[in-house]
């Protein structure tokens, strides 16, 4: 049992060694490329080395272009085979159209490849404001679009410090441009905020955000599974009635919604009829009953969603209405709606609003501080008691 217990604390301990090591190195592990069979990266004299374990084993070589090909759960460059590759250079390193500095890193996962870029965690919150947020916005904006992003990535560094990154390059997380040229506006948005992230309860904690609410922003509880949501105020959010998507249509043929289903395991039918069974506080839709010639299933609005496509179906906030072969969606924002509006955001610093002032807004109870604060936990208990800015109360049905 001694034995036991003393294996389990030596293990514990080499664990937070490990953490700590991930935070104390203020990089950062993105997956630019997840389960590729091939992938092909180019450039300037890139030197590769076969990895062992967790390091470089040495017997590096050179070359302009590299083909990683999956080979069980090895990885395949040039006939030598190995458990994963280190690729750096002097220059940026080319993937699938986009340039990021070294180093990059080619792993097996599942039956592919994943490249991985390890860079610093400040030069990678430029490339997501760029890809995010774009140049063009006001700068307080993309100042706090620069702090949420920060936020959203060291919470994600810390829960997959064990993990071969921490983080994916898409909508799954958040984009991620790569090398963003000097020039860029957003460089001086990140290095004003440099270091600066939002917390709940003096614990990290994804900060999500979205493009545009539709006038009313989530609680994540209700949208988000995980056990670490913060019990994040929903507001009523003026600034983005006015928003691209604020207000958005769908007609989807109920041959074509029977098939989604079909697809995803959910066999009704044909679809009769769809009906709104329970919505959130927000009025989203929190559940659904779609009837058919074959039985009834009941979804969560978020899984229909995700079902639908989050490109077509761009948000729970909706009515929907069966006529003939159609079902009619009519709905409001675009996203999850939990946290910032993109959009709002962006017409709140047009109305001169501060980033600061626009993350209160956004993120009531939550305080801002540096990143290398003593970052022990994410925390689920409620933030010390504030004031949050005051919002508009919610009204007893969505404004279409």
């Amino acid at each position: 049992m001694r034995a036991a217990l003393a294996g389990l604390a030596t293990t514990i301990g080499l664990v937070a060694v490990l953490v700590s090591s991930v935070l104390a190195s203020g990089t950062i592990r993105v997956a630019i490329v997840e389960n590729a069979r091939v992938v092909e990266l180019r450039g300037v004299s890139i030197e590769v080395n076969e990895l062992r374990g967790c390091c470089p084993s040495g017997g590096a070589w050179r070359t302009d272009v590299v083909r990683a090909v999956a080979a069980g759960q090895s990885v395949e460059i040039d006939g030598r085979r190995a458990s994963g590759f280190r690729l750096t250079s002097e220059r940026l390193i080319r993937v699938s159209g986009r340039d990021y500095p070294a180093a990059l890193e080619v792993v097996p996962n599942g039956d592919g490849v994943t490249v991985v870029n390890e860079l610093p965690l400040e030069d990678y919150v430029v490339g997501v404001v760029r890809a995010e947020a774009g140049e063009r916005w006001p700068l307080q904006m993309l100042r706090a679009q620069a702090i949420v992003a920060r936020t959203y990535a060291a919470y994600h560094r810390t829960l997959n410090a064990l993990r071969p990154y921490h983080i994916v390059a898409s909508t799954v997380h958040q984009s991620y441009v790569g090398h963003v040229p000097s020039s860029s506006p957003v460089w001086e948005a990140v290095r004003d905020t440099r270091g600066q992230v939002l917390r709940w309860g003096g614990g990290l904690f994804p900060a999500f955000y979205h493009a545009t609410s539709g006038g009313y922003t989530e609680d994540p509880r209700t949208v988000f599974a995980a056990r670490n949501m913060p019990a994040l105020k929903a507001i009523r959010d003026e600034f983005s009635v006015t928003a691209p998507h604020s207000a958005w249509s769908l007609d989807l043929r109920l041959v074509d919604l029977a098939e989604i289903l079909r697809r995803n395991g959910v066999d009704v039918g044909t679809v009769k009829a769809v009906q709104i069974t329970e919505r959130t506080p927000s009025l989203r839709v929190s559940t659904l009953t779609i009837h058919g010639t074959r039985g009834s299933a009941r979804l969560r609005g978020n899984d229909l969603r995700r079902m639908v496509g989050y490109e077509t179906l761009k948000s729970t906030l909706f009515a929907v209405a069966v006529d003939g072969e159609k079902a009619h969606f009519a709905g409001r924002g675009y996203g999850h709606g939990v946290g910032m509006s993109q959009w709002g955001a962006k017409a709140m610093a047009e109305h001169g609003y501060r980033a600061e002032k626009i993350l209160e807004y956004y993120y009531p109870g939550t305080t801002l501080g540096p990143l290398d604060e003593p970052l022990a936990r994410t925390s689920t208990e409620p933030p010390p008691s504030t004031e949050p800015p005051p919002s508009a109360p919610f009204t007893t049905a969505p404004p279409w």
